[in-house]
């Protein structure tokens, strides 16, 4: 039986840039065009993946350390599938270093706040 809310998770680099933003950002503004709940950026502290050769670390003088970034995003499994789908040619394409997983979740309180 397919759970019926997931979680993707992305993980790219603070660095790759993808036309005039950088990747990252385009895919929470991807994600928020196409209604996703909910996406947020996170920027790792230290890291590495298949195409580093050494680990990577953010001091505070290493202004432009390159650094893992993971974007998160929580839906319906449905969802985000299409998501997936739409942008899949647009990774392979970009040609950087990049891992995208999805697992099921249970939400147990899923609550807006009140706008002002």
């Amino acid at each position: 039986m397919k759970s019926e809310n997931s979680i993707l998770k992305i993980y790219v680099s603070n660095t790759d840039n993808f036309g005039m933003s950088l990747f990252y950002e385009h895919l929470v503004m991807k994600a928020y065009k196409k209604g996703i709940s909910g996406a947020t950026a996170y920027r790792g502290i230290t890291g590495y993946g298949l195409s580093s050769n050494k680990i990577v670390s953010g001091k505070f003088w290493e202004i432009n350390e390159k650094l893992p970034v993971i974007i998160e995003m929580i839906d319906r499994t449905e969802v985000l599938e299409n998501f997936i789908e739409d942008i899949k040619s647009e990774i392979e394409e970009f040609g950087k270093g990049c891992l995208v997983y999805m697992q099921p979740i249970d939400i147990i309180i899923q609550q807006s706040g009140k706008k002002k």
